[in-house]
């Protein structure tokens, strides 16, 4: 599984220098050791793979267990390492997976919006990163990808279109009794990922009625 993930990743690369102009930004702020969570906006199947290649961390993705039938795509996403999670209930099976795993110092993926955006307008953040987040207290380091809604089809190939990761700073959720496992504590929680990943994406992945005119200007076209 991790020859498959080491290898699917150096496919990636390659495909990706090859077929797009793909850039990453930030990969400083990743540290090399350590339990983290990574939480980037989704918009393409693309993304995760994406992530793998631009990220210098092993990551291990929670996937909606919809990916995990039988199936071919079903065979690689369990190669690469990834572990499904029902979306339909509090899936006890899901957490105690996300929680070993940074409890052995490793990296979890997680798109907090639960799907794919849309017309790939930055959504609203479901709850379960921010419960796991503030649960676990571990570093959380958002990514804003820009680009991989132009992957479709083999057109593409003909532009070579931008493709941009941009890491940024870790941040952890506030401690103490600020750190609340209810519904509002955690609605705040996820407002605070979304704010950090908006942070790192092009205004115009970002709709009007999540980030008005005020929460956008600080971000560039």
């Amino acid at each position: 599984m991790r020859l498959f993930y080491y290898a699917a990743n150096a496919a990636m690369k390659a495909l990706l220098i090859a077929l797009t102009r793909w850039q990453v930004e930030g990969k400083e702020n990743v540290p090399r050791k350590g339990p983290l969570i990574i939480v980037a906006n989704h918009m393409t199947y693309v993304d995760p793979p994406l992530l793998g290649a631009s990220v210098p961390r092993r990551i291990t993705f929670m996937a909606k267990q919809e990916l995990f039938r039988p199936s071919l795509m079903g065979i690689v996403v369990r190669a690469y390492g990834a572990f499904p999670i029902r979306r339909d209930k509090l899936d006890r099976e899901a957490l105690r997976q996300a929680f070993g795993l940074l409890n052995k110092g490793q990296v979890l993926g997680m798109f907090p919006e639960g799907k794919r955006s849309f017309p790939y307008h930055l959504q609203e953040m479901q709850p379960g990163t921010a419960f796991i987040a503030a649960r676990s207290g571990v570093p959380i380091i958002p990514v804003g990808i820009s680009g991989s809604e132009q992957v479709k089809g083999l057109g593409f190939i003909l532009h070579r279109p931008h493709i941009t990761v941009r890491i940024g700073r870790s941040f952890t959720l506030p401690s103490g009794e600020n750190n609340r496992l209810n519904r509002p504590g955690l609605s705040q929680h996820s407002s605070l990922i979304m704010k950090r990943i908006a942070e790192l994406l092009p205004n115009t992945y970002l709709d009007s009625h999540n980030f008005p005119d005020d929460m956008r200007s600080s971000n560039e076209n």
